[in-house]
């Protein structure tokens, strides 16, 4: 274990060729919220905005010094590990291919060319990722390339584990605990690994979104498992298969400690971040703060390290944030209303409506044959316990009404 200590200093001391440590900031109003010392590494903060840049390049590098013939890079991805591809391809003069899904948004794409200039070239290929990466793999074999793992690769967790190595010098005594957020494991595994042979009372914490937990899968399987489904909102860590080299890193580790963020929730995080501290992170870079109330008790007191993985955020995706963030807070809800067709029964409606109550979308359909008509209502107020009210007011009224807020078919079919 000292040995792999070693070869993340090593990592850590080579990456000064493209940026400083990324800072590892005491958060005061995290801190005051919850009677903690919570400190953030801000790997939102590297010249990719993500911590991938550091696996990347950290693999990269090896690579050429056991073959500096070495001329063609190839990976995979459609996000933060493209970029870190990119940047260390111009950085080494190499030249890279990266492949990514047809439905790539334009933003990531213009990035990671960006970051890449004339040493990459983007190729869009498949609707879905593993389309994609077969293609990769496929294209990389024929043109003697040398394919870049995103996170199961030994290189890339030894680069990874570069963020452990960089707090730890930041700090005069080890954290009581460290929470990361999970994805392909990368990350977690080179974290722990650098704990623990140098801080082994130190706990970790391990975040994963709810609708992609292929490390608590895997923790009950005792290995590796494919999740059938997987819900991309947390793209950055929407992983249905954790890896092999990176689970055996893990292998041990309490199943307590591996958490699951609600994505509703995590949206709701990201917003206060934003509004409160100014802070703009992705989904999955939230992660590490989502679960600091479920820990509120195991924290006070403790000095806490939230690894913060990323802040490559589409703000054209704000709107969809802002939206989830209301219903998993409870201050907005859309719920279907049967309205009497009669003069004036609109305006009855409105007149149930509280001061502070506020009709987002509103979409109904007459029929000229029926007695009612159907009204698709989204209202948004400013307390979550409004709404008992409003529904105990309709309900006296004799107004009958369905709340499909957390009806998922019909949220996103009608929503």
């Amino acid at each position: 274990m000292q040995d792999f200590i070693s070869r993340a200093r090593a990592a850590e001391s080579a990456l000064r060729e493209l940026f400083p440590p990324t800072p590892l900031q005491s958060n005061l109003h995290l801190s005051e919220r919850f009677g903690a010392d919570i400190l953030l590494k801000r790997e939102d903060l590297t010249p990719v905005r993500s911590y991938k840049l550091r696996g990347a390049f950290n693999a990269m590098r090896k690579v050429l010094a056991e073959r500096p013939d070495q001329r063609l890079f190839v990976c995979a991805s459609a996000g933060n590990h493209a970029q870190g591809v990119a940047y260390v391809c111009r950085h080494f003069g190499v030249n890279g291919v990266v492949f990514m899904p047809v439905t790539t948004p334009r933003q990531k794409i213009d990035k990671t060319r960006t970051f890449g200039g004339d040493n990459i070239e983007i190729r869009l290929i498949g609707d879905y990722f593993d389309d994609t990466l077969s293609s990769a793999q496929a294209y990389c074999a024929e043109a003697g390339g040398h394919f870049l793992a995103p996170f199961d690769d030994s290189d890339v967790i030894e680069g990874q584990a570069s963020v452990a190595v960089e707090f730890m010098d930041a700090l005069d005594a080890p954290p009581d605990m460290v929470i990361l957020p999970v994805g392909g494991g990368g990350l977690a595994a080179g974290v722990v690994s650098v704990l623990k042979a140098a801080a082994p009372e130190t706990k970790a914490i391990f975040v994963e979104p709810a609708g992609g937990a292929s490390l608590a899968a895997a923790v009950a399987a005792g290995g590796p498992v494919t999740l059938p489904k997987v819900n991309s909102f947390v793209d950055g860590a929407a992983v249905a298969r954790i890896g092999e080299k990176t689970f055996a890193a893990l292998a041990g580790i309490d199943p307590a400690s591996v958490l699951a963020a609600p994505e509703d929730r995590i949206c709701a995080t990201m917003l206060e971040m934003l509004n409160v501290e100014g802070i703009v992170l992705e989904p999955a870079g939230a992660l590490a703060v989502d679960v600091l109330p479920v820990l509120a008790d195991q924290i006070r007191g403790k000095r806490v390290v939230c690894v913060t993985s990323g802040g490559n955020f589409d703000f054209e995706r704000l709107p969809e944030v802002k939206e989830r963030a209301q219903r998993y807070s409870g201050v907005k809800k859309y719920f279907i209303l049967r309205l009497p067709q009669r003069p004036g029964a609109l305006r009855d409606f409105l007149d149930l409506l509280g001061p502070d109550d506020d009709i987002a979308r509103f979409e109904y359909l007459k029929k000229s044959a029926r007695n009612f008509g159907t009204v698709l209502i989204g209202i948004e107020t400013s307390r979550a316990d409004n709404f008992p009210a409003l529904f105990a007011r309709m309900d006296a009224q004799g107004l009958v009404h369905r709340d499909i807020t957390d009806d998922v078919v019909l949220s996103e079919f009608l929503i």
